[in-house]
């Protein structure tokens, strides 16, 4: 039987590129070294981490006045590392807040500066993404940081907000690479690797270069965006193994078409559960239609007493991870781009054979 893993992050891989890093774990292209063992200064390595970058700045049409910086600490270092590289002399940060992730990096940007929610869909248990029209912005803020998908709560911005000529900072952890963007929106994009584009422990950095200067005093070097875009990402040792399975996803996604195939796939995945989560009234979706993220999918069963068999049961066919976030509970399908549409239909198929026999 096919193993379906439909975890949060870290997740599901291209098969195509595990099989190729098994292939080239003991010998990288005859070099006789695992890249693993090799120098972050060699070489050989050099030329995986240049290739990497130029791919990822096709894939997202990456403008030549932005650095792409590859780091560690994930999204939550993050949430430090931003107000320390964007505040210089400002004294607030506005910030959208839709969910788990949103509070995250408000609660650590209070250590650094005052923060203004400029809204927020806690009314309704972060179950939407508040229009544009209703955000509360400052005037003169340091950035508008938003979380362009919920990782937990499943909402995701199908636009992108215009914040006038306050820098955009946007977390894309989890839908980073599921369809084009306009980079050239925003101020700063990051994200941790662990969803869409490799192994925990990479961190993508996207950041407008004029936006470089801003650092606080207090920056450490290796967290400080500009010294770190000055040494290529390698002031530090970079999360070498990470860069790499990075750079066979980006090509892997190269073969697919590049990003607008890539969303259709998606597009479709997303669509195929969301219908038979509409058609019934046995399971439930909570958030609003418009909203709704095509990466993470959260569910619910109206009678919660059959949570425990319905997860069994998944196990019991290989529907691995559906298990929701312990802050919400429910279920939670994360379908990412290495998810093939097979895989949501075999979770489909188990819903409606689960509904049949309880329902």
């Amino acid at each position: 039987m096919i193993v379906y893993n439909f975890s949060a992050g870290p997740a599901v891989l291209p098969k195509e590129v595990l099989q190729r890093a098994a292939a080239e774990m003991l010998d990288w292209h005859g070099s006789g070294m695992s890249v693993m063992e090799m120098s972050h200064r060699g070489p050989e390595f050099i030329s995986i981490a240049e290739k990497a970058e130029a791919d990822l700045r096709t894939l997202l049409a990456i403008p030549a006045d932005y650095e792409v910086l590859f780091l560690q600490g994930g999204a939550i270092g993050e949430n430090a590392i931003v107000p320390m590289n964007l505040l210089a002399d400002k004294k607030v940060i506005d910030f959208v807040n839709t969910g788990e992730w949103s509070k995250k990096s408000i609660k650590e940007a209070k250590k650094y500066a005052q923060v203004n929610v400029a809204a927020s869909s806690e009314d309704k248990n972060f179950t939407y993404v508040p229009a544009r029209e209703t955000w509360k912005l400052t005037k003169d803020a340091a950035y508008v940081h938003v979380c362009t998908n919920e990782t937990i709560g499943g909402v995701e911005y199908h636009f992108t907000p215009d914040v006038g000529s306050v820098p955009l900072v946007a977390d894309m952890s989890s839908h980073i690479l599921s369809r084009p963007i306009d980079v050239s929106k925003y101020g700063v994009i990051y994200g941790g690797a662990q969803k869409n584009v490799g192994p925990a422990g990479l961190t993508l950095v996207i950041v407008r270069k004029e936006l470089l200067d801003r650092a606080l005093p207090i920056t450490p070097s290796a967290f400080h965006w500009k010294e770190q875009a000055e040494a290529d990402s390698m002031l530090n040792t970079p999360p070498t193994y990470g860069i790499y399975i990075a750079g066979l996803v980006f090509e892997w996604l190269l073969a697919q078409g590049g990003l607008p195939a890539i969303e259709k796939k998606n597009v479709a995945k997303a669509k195929l559960l969301y219908d038979y989560l509409d058609s019934t009234s046995f399971y439930f979706n909570p958030v609003r239609k418009e909203d709704r993220s095509r990466m993470n999918v959260p569910f619910r069963l109206r009678d919660e007493k059959l949570d425990g068999e319905f997860l069994k049961g998944a196990e019991a066919r290989e529907l691995l991870q559906l298990k929701g976030h312990r802050s919400v509970g429910g279920m939670r399908a994360s379908i990412y781009n290495a998810m093939p549409i097979e895989g949501v239909q075999a979770l489909v198929d188990y819903m409606r054979e689960f509904e049949r026999r309880y329902g």
